[in-house]
């Protein structure tokens, strides 16, 4: 989807200058709001509503500030604002990954999903997370998914990297050692 990202950069960047220009902003507080607005904006009957020529930029500004947790900030109103009043409700997805990516990129680290076939433990997790960030040769902000198809062992997704230590993985080899 080229088009979404060429929507969402100036969005991101703007975002990002405002949030590094404050003295004592917190990006991590900015990036939490802006990942949850994200996913109330990624759900199918949102974007149905936000798509109706009968509803207005108002009424979607209030369904979504209505469903958040958390009480937003004035920033997070405002930018919201702009991006309804614009038509680009869609987009904030995307928005939301290209934000993080500054950050990362600010930070000198990258976010990492850990597929796992059971659920990992707070220690475990924070031996592999010292494993990948070695390996990685960057600090890594790892997330955790299940996915039962592993049967055993872990997949690390990080960019466009992955470190495949699965069962599955193992096993796809073989076969393939075996029908060559």
């Amino acid at each position: 989807m080229a088009e979404l990202a060429t929507i969402a950069r100036p969005y991101a960047d703007a975002l990002f200058k405002a949030s590094t220009a404050g003295a004592g902003v917190d990006l991590g507080s900015t990036a939490a709001w802006l990942d949850e607005l994200a996913a109330i904006a990624a759900n199918p009957q949102l974007r149905q509503l936000a798509d109706n020529p009968k509803v207005t930029a108002d009424e979607v500004y209030a369904v979504v500030t209505g469903v958040a947790r958390s009480a937003l900030p004035d920033t997070a109103k405002n930018f919201l604002r702009t991006v309804i009043d614009n038509g680009r409700i869609n987009a904030l997805p995307e928005v939301a990954s290209q934000f993080r990516a500054l950050v990362n990129r600010r930070n000198g680290s990258s976010d990492a999903v850990v597929y796992s076939a059971f659920p990992v433990e707070a220690a475990a997790l924070a031996d592999v997370s010292s494993a990948l960030e070695k390996r990685f040769g960057r600090k890594l902000n790892l997330s955790v998914q299940l996915d039962e198809s592993l049967i055993g062992g872990i997949r690390v997704v990080v960019g466009d990297e992955v470190l495949d230590t699965s069962v599955k993985a193992r096993l796809e080899q073989m076969k393939a050692a075996l029908t060559a």
